[in-house]
Parts: C-alpha cells; sequence; structure tokens
C-alpha cells in the first residue's frame, strides 16, 4: 500500500475526527434535556430493538449462486450455509458444490485455533462443499485454486486486520488497508454481467442504524440492469458491527470513493456501487459461531462492540 493512499486514510480520519468532535460538543449541550427524556428515551430504544429483532432477515443469496466466503475461521458459517440455511430462502436448493469455502490459516493452525472446525470441515467435505486453507482475501487474484475464477457472491463477515494494536487511528488505519485490499482483490473473482435489480428498500419507520445505508444506492431508473433471465454481475458483501469503532472504517466510503493512490502506483482501486445495506441476523443462520482469535477475544470470548447490530453491506463494480 503506498503512502500517498495511507496519508489520503489518514486525511480521511483527521476529517472523521474533527465531526465527531462537533457531534460531542452537541450532544454535550443537549445532555440536560435528555436527562429529563430518560424513561421515553429507554423506552424508544427498546422498541427499536424489539422492531429490529422481529423484521424478517434479508438472505443475499440465490439457490444458483457460485458463492465465495473467505476469513472462515472455524468454517461454521459455512455450515450454516450448506446445512441449515435459514426457512424459506430456497437454499436448500443449493448445490454443495457450489460453495467454495476458504480460511487464511493453514489446514493446521485452523484447527489449533478452533478445535471445533476439524469436524466441520470433514462434514462441509463430506457434503461437497470445497473448502481452502491459506487463502489471503486481499489476493485472490494471485493465488492457485482461486485465481481465474469467477463467483456471484464474494463474502467476508467481520473482516479484521487482527494485528493488535492498541492505538485506534492505526488500528483503524490497518483495517481501511485491510478492507482496500480486499475491495481490489475481490474485483479480479467477480463474475461479469448486468448491474443486479437489488432495489433500495422503502424507509422503515426507525431511524437507519448507519446514514451510510442511504448513500450510493443507485436510482433503478438509472442502471442498466440485469432482467429476471439474465446472469447479474458478482457482489461484494462485508459484514462489520455497527458501533464504534467498526464504523469508523468507514466501509461504504472506501468502496464508493477510494483514496487516490501514489502517481505511478500499481495499487489502484474499483469504484462500487453500494446496492444496500441491511441488518445481518445471526440468529437466522442455525450453527454459525462468531469466533475472534487475539488475546482475550479468542475462541469467541470477549465482544465486538455494545449496543447497535450486525450489518452488511452489499457492492457491485461501477461500469
Amino acid at each position: 500500500m503506498g503512502k500517498g493512499l495511507k496519508a489520503a486514510l489518514k486525511s480521511q480520519q483527521t476529517r472523521l475526527k474533527e465531526k465527531e468532535k462537533a457531534q460531542k460538543a452537541a450532544r454535550a449541550a443537549d445532555l440536560k434535556y435528555k436527562k429529563t427524556t430518560t424513561y421515553a428515551s429507554s423506552a424508544k430504544s427498546k422498541a427499536k430493538e424489539k422492531l429490529l429483532s422481529n423484521q424478517k432477515p434479508t438472505i443475499p443469496f440465490l439457490p444458483s449462486d457460485d458463492i465465495l466466503l473467505v476469513g472462515e475461521g472455524n468454517f461454521s458459517f459455512a455450515r450454516a450455509l450448506a446445512f441449515h440455511p435459514p426457512s424459506g430462502s430456497g437454499l436448500e436448493d443449493l448445490p454443495p458444490q457450489n460453495i467454495t469455502a476458504t480460511a487464511y490459516d493453514s489446514e493446521e493452525e485452523c484447527f489449533v485455533k478452533y478445535p471445533e472446525a476439524k469436524d466441520i470441515v470433514q462434514n462441509l467435505r463430506e457434503r461437497g462443499v470445497e473448502v481452502l486453507f491459506n487463502i489471503d482475501a486481499t489476493k485472490l487474484d494471485k493465488i492457485s485454486g482461486v485465481k481465474g475464477r469467477k463467483w456471484d457472491r464474494v463474502v467476508w463477515n467481520f473482516p479484521h486486520a487482527g494485528k493488535g494494536i492498541t492505538d485506534q487511528d492505526r488500528n483503524i488505519l490497518s483495517n481501511q488497508v485491510l478492507v482496500l485490499d480486499f475491495l481490489r482483490s475481490a474485483a479480479k473473482v467477480l463474475r461479469d454481467g448486468l448491474i443486479p435489480s437489488i432495489h433500495k428498500p422503502k424507509r422503515k419507520p426507525v431511524e437507519a442504524a448507519d446514514e451510510s445505508e442511504d448513500e450510493g444506492v443507485p436510482n433503478p431508473d438509472d442502471m442498466n440492469e440485469a432482467p429476471s433471465n439474465s446472469k447479474a454481475r458478482g457482489t461484494v458483501l462485508i459484514t462489520l458491527r455497527n458501533v464504534p469503532p467498526y464504523t469508523l472504517w468507514e466501509v461504504p466510503r472506501l468502496a464508493k470513493k477510494p483514496p487516490l493512490p501514489k502517481t505511478g502506483s500499481k495499487f489502484v482501486n474499483p469504484q462500487y456501487i453500494q446496492l444496500r445495506s441491511f441488518a445481518f441476523h445471526r440468529n437466522a443462520w442455525r450453527s454459525y459461531e462468531h469466533r475472534m482469535t487475539k488475546g482475550e477475544r479468542a475462541h469467541g470470548v470477549g465482544k465486538t462492540g455494545e449496543g447497535g447490530e450486525d450489518r452488511t453491506w452489499e457492492f457491485c463494480l461501477r461500469d
């Protein structure tokens, strides 16, 4: 990653911090009023959480899709997709051989980190799911077994650089670099085609959990969309906690308007269109178990942010 791109990311961080500072000042000025409305705010929050929990989950896959899962950890999401897809999703008809599940670790390292993964991988392979190890999600176009192939969906649930950086700004930067490298890499393995016919849903009666939900969603009248009988271009799906520090990564902005690289750099990121964002309901994927590997968060111990929700952003390449 060139110095120019890192400088651009840091400049982005500075602007974001200034915005946050102004927001904090506004919140402080409004604190007295908020204290008088604690009960009402609490009731509203509970109502919002209840509404979110009762929403029908969005399932972004079709039974005909070829799906590449990266950063799988213990492969429990692959297991949920192959063995326990959400009821009524139609994914019971998804051929197991259409799923390619990959991990960054070697097979041996994976089974040490996640002892349960050994049985999961065996079951997946017996079912016909392709399982690959030593797959770097930032180099998909260069790795044997992946390069030269095309997928309808490239999925990374809860990406993280995992460098254990305690300084928040540096940690944010390392994860922004990771996301940019992944998006550049994934662009080479996405199926070609017309823009998918994914329309912006009607606004929910509660406030959107992330302002980026409405940014960059294309107007169907302005797009050359794929008709229902035509193969659409592939999409990238990234899922994160929709709370700080993850929101500070600005994933939608990185995808739609990546920082310009240093002149002459070979690292040029493509631009994506944000098709939609939606709440990711972990409980919709039976047997899925989120796992982390660093420090006290190892083996699923620890938290990925208080409150909020898990959220998925879906993108396709811009023409």
